[in-house]
C-alpha cells in the first residue's frame, strides 16, 4: 500500500474546520454544546485552526454514560468544541483513504456498508448452498477496550507518513485507554486495526465467503474441517499480531439446522427472519407506544426479511 503525506495542511485549514463543523452539527443543533459554540462560532474555528497549526490541540477530558441496548457498555463523550470538529475535520481528509483499504466485506460504520448491506451480502452468498453448508461464526473479547496503541500507531504508519498527521492521530489514540466507544474517529480506527487482517483472510487463505461487521465475523464453507482450520490460525494471527483474543462463544455449525445470527438477523438458506431479542423489542416498543413514528425503526428491519407472520402477529389490523 502507498503511503500517503501531505495531508495535515488540508486537515487545518479554515475551509476544512468549516465543513467539519457544519457536519458535526447536523441533527445535533440543539445540543449545549453546539448551542455554546455557536456564540462565537468563528472565533472559535480561528483558535483551533491555531492550535492544530500551532500543535497545542489536546484532547478534552471525557465524561461517559452507559447503554444497556443491545449489551450493557461505557460510551465515552467529548465535548463539541474543540474535539468533536476536529475529529470530523481529520475524517473530512482520511475518510476515503482509510475506505480505500477496507475489504469489500467489511461493514460497521461505512457509508452504504451498514447492516442492510451486510444482509444482503450473506444472503447472496447462501445462495450457493452447496459452497455454503457450514458457518463459523466469532467474535472478540472486549474489541475497543482490547485494540493496542503502540500496534494501532504501527499500522497507521504503514498507511500514512505525514508527521504532523500521525503526531495528531498519536495525540487522541493515546487520549483513553483502548479505542473510545463513542469518539466519530474511533470507529475508523477499529475497522483499520483489523484491515490488514482481512486482507489477510481474503488473500492468504482466498476465503470466498467472509463477513465483518466491528468484530463480529463469519465464514461460511463447503467443509467443516477447513473451518476448524481456518479457525485455529485465526485465533494464532489475533493474538500474536493484534492483541486480541477470540470469545469462547465461537461455533462451527451446519447453516440448514441453527441459522447464522448476524446483524440483527438469522440468516437460512431458504429465508431470512428477524433476531429474536430484536423481535422482543418490537413487541415491547409496540405495547408501549404503538405510534407509527415509534416504530419506525423497527418497520425498517422487518422489511428486509421474511417478517409477514410476525407482522401479522403483532400488527394485525395492519395489511402486509
Amino acid at each position: 500500500m502507498k503511503r500517503k503525506g501531505n495531508l495535515y495542511n488540508r486537515i487545518c485549514s479554515l475551509d476544512n474546520l468549516s465543513l467539519a463543523d457544519a457536519k458535526a452539527q447536523k441533527g445535533k443543533s440543539g445540543q449545549y454544546g453546539v448551542l455554546l459554540h455557536n456564540r462565537s462560532k468563528e472565533d472559535n474555528l480561528v483558535k483551533l485552526h491555531e492550535m492544530l497549526l500551532n500543535k497545542t490541540y489536546r484532547t478534552s477530558p471525557y465524561t461517559t454514560f452507559k447503554v444497556y441496548e443491545p449489551k450493557e457498555r461505557d460510551v465515552f463523550r467529548l465535548p463539541y468544541f474543540p474535539d468533536r470538529i476536529t475529529h470530523h475535520a481529520i475524517m473530512n481528509v482520511l475518510e476515503p483513504i482509510f475506505v480505500s483499504c477496507f475489504t469489500s466485506n467489511t461493514y460497521s460504520c461505512i457509508k452504504k456498508k451498514g447492516i442492510h448491506a451486510a444482509a444482503n451480502d450473506v444472503r447472496r452468498a447462501l445462495r450457493d448452498v452447496p459452497g455454503t453448508e457450514y458457518c463459523l461464526k466469532l467474535d472478540i473479547t472486549k474489541f475497543y477496550p482490547s485494540i493496542d496503541h503502540s500496534i494501532l500507531k504501527g499500522l497507521i504508519r504503514r498507511k500514512f507518513k505525514d508527521p504532523d498527521l500521525l503526531w495528531l492521530l498519536d495525540e487522541i489514540i493515546d487520549s483513553a485507554e483502548g479505542i473510545p466507544i463513542g469518539n466519530y474517529l474511533s470507529q475508523y480506527f477499529a475497522n483499520f486495526y483489523l484491515t490488514y487482517f482481512d486482507h489477510w483472510i481474503k488473500e492468504h487463505h482466498r476465503i470466498k465467503y467472509y463477513f465483518r461487521y466491528a468484530d463480529d465475523l463469519v465464514i461460511l464453507s463447503n467443509s467443516k474441517s477447513h473451518l476448524h482450520n481456518v479457525f485455529h490460525e485465526i485465533k494464532s494471527y489475533l493474538d500474536d499480531n493484534l492483541k486480541l483474543k477470540v470469545k469462547d462463544n465461537w461455533q462451527i455449525f451446519p447453516v440448514a439446522s441453527r441459522g447464522i445470527d448476524f446483524v440483527g438477523y438469522k440468516f437460512f438458506h431458504t429465508h431470512v427472519l428477524l433476531r429474536k431479542s430484536i423481535k422482543q423489542r418490537f413487541a415491547r416498543m409496540l405495547k408501549r407506544n404503538p405510534n407509527p413514528l415509534s416504530i419506525a425503526s423497527y418497520w425498517g428491519w422487518a422489511k428486509h426479511c421474511n417478517s409477514v407472520n410476525l407482522l401479522n402477529k403483532l400488527l394485525p389490523n395492519e395489511r402486509f
